[in-house]
């Protein structure tokens, strides 16, 4: 039988579980963040060391590399012009809107085609490989670590990084560049379409303001973004796969880390890349 001193005592081991859980919580979570920063930190670093120390002693798996390549531009290219065509067609929308009311119909087509390169086009590319193909490494390779197959290469003295890794690492930067560019091209053709034939704009209005415009650099800096968004997915999709544990369910935990973790480093990087380009180069006329 209960007596009534032991109930006050029950209730202060609950609140005492409850308090070593949330101590034990905040503890965890920023250790455990700070070591997933620190195992991406050193396989990003490995990866490249032994990307460039393959490609100059011809041990770069290139067969891996473009079965790879193969298997992102086709999982990964139909659903980035899926989605880049609606952002083309959104932005001249927003910016036909904004420069009817400030009486400059004309320049909606630099203003909807610098979006869509400066910002629009990298961005998208890297959200897009962080949700189809980063997935789909992280998958691959959690299901290697499950089967035991990376230990198992490793007593073969086997190289996970140079055989699995760095392939995928090459391969998503290529990718990444190469929707980049599809994504400039689709959202443009967009926006030029729908500009021209919706909103009665003048086809040589369209093009000679974005040529004013946009300039090279824009492009070089969507491109150097897209090789870094191709580089990030990569590193933190291999990273989540190496490191997966606890059977079909932690296949599944790592790969939604994978995708949301991708997605704010990209958000991130993003933000500081432009604004450093910004800083670094100002803009000082047409």
């Amino acid at each position: 039988m209960t007596t009534s001193r032991e109930r006050p005592s029950n209730g202060g081991d609950g609140l005492g579980a409850i308090g070593d859980w949330a101590t034990g919580y905040t503890k965890r979570h920023p250790i455990a963040a700070l070591q997933t920063v620190g195992d991406q930190f050193v396989l990003g670093v490995r990866t490249l060391q032994h990307l460039f120390i393959d490609l100059f002693t011809g041990r770069f798996q290139w067969q891996e590399f473009i079965r790879q390549g193969a298997f992102m531009a086709g999982t990964a290219v139909v659903p980035t012009v899926l989605v880049a065509l609606p952002i083309g067609v959104t932005l001249s929308i927003q910016f036909a809107l904004l420069a009817g009311q400030v009486g400059a119909t004309s320049l909606a087509g630099a203003a909807s085609g610098l979006a869509v390169i400066r910002q629009a086009a990298s961005l998208t590319a890297a959200i897009l490989m962080a949700a189809a193909v980063g997935s789909a490494i992280t998958a691959d390779l959690g299901s290697r670590t499950m089967r035991e197959e990376t230990d198992a290469m490793e007593v073969m003295g086997v190289s996970v990084i140079r055989r699995l890794v760095v392939p995928r690492f090459a391969a998503a930067i290529m990718i990444g560049v190469a929707l980049t560019g599809v994504v400039c091209f689709v959202g443009f053709l967009a926006s030029f379409l729908f500009n021209v034939y919706f909103q009665n704009g003048a086809p040589g209005s369209f093009v000679a303001t974005f040529a004013s415009f946009a300039t090279t650099g824009d492009l070089v800096v969507a491109l150097v973004k897209a090789v870094i968004f191709g580089a990030i997915v990569a590193v933190v999709a291999c990273q989540k796969g190496l490191s997966t544990a606890g059977g079909p369910t932690g296949v599944a935990n790592s790969v939604n880390a994978a995708v949301v973790e991708s997605i704010l480093l990209l958000m991130i990087v993003n933000v500081v890349i432009s604004q450093l380009y910004i800083m670094m180069f100002p803009r000082v006329g047409l």
